[in-house]
């Protein structure tokens, strides 16, 4: 069973996704379009879990070939983990991190940039969004589901807020819906 963590914000994190993003951009550069730094330690100030999450985007038809390339320097595909545009990996390193292929149109890798964008520029809202973290593990430090469940809200509003569509919305609300 995880625990839930959530810890004050590293100033290193960018330093450590810089470390990964080069491994990777290694294996995947003549496929790539880029490598973003995504998720809350994306996001200077914010309270996150200690985990950094990494979207290689692509272009919309090179998904298998990252996959395959990815392959080659020790990630193990896990497959999309119920959200679509998003094909997730696992490596182990002892540096904790995501790496998600992210197709260029794909709807994930828009809401990962929006939400990250967002918080950058709107401090009341990141640390709003701090707040209910640190609420969430302290209620659910056994229970990653639950964890998740009680950011969707927050993160449906937000999207909301920038223009985001219902149907868009509401795909995110049934993919971060605790499991029955």
């Amino acid at each position: 069973m995880k625990n839930v963590v959530v810890v004050e914000y590293d100033p290193e994190w960018p330093e450590v996704f810089e470390r990964l993003r080069a491994t990777i951009w290694s294996a995947v550069s003549d496929v790539a379009l880029t490598i973003e730094h995504v998720g809350s330690t994306a996001v200077p100030g914010l309270a996150a879990k200690p985990v950094i999450d990494l979207d290689v985007v692509v272009p919309d038809d090179a998904v298998p070939v990252a996959i395959a390339r990815l392959a080659r320097i020790g990630y193990r595909h896990r497959g999309d983990l119920g959200i679509p545009g998003r094909e997730a990996f696992r490596h182990d390193l002892a540096i904790p991190h995501h790496v998600y292929v992210c197709p260029r149109s794909s709807a994930a890798l828009g809401n990962h940039l929006a939400v990250r964008d967002h918080l950058r520029t709107d401090d009341e809202a990141a640390a709003a969004y701090g707040a209910l973290k640190r609420r969430l593990a302290e209620q659910f430090p056994h229970d990653m589901d639950g964890y998740v469940a009680g950011k969707t809200h927050f993160l449906v509003d937000l999207l909301r807020s920038l223009g985001f569509q219902p149907d868009a919305l509401d795909a995110i609300e049934r993919m971060n819906r605790r499991p029955s």
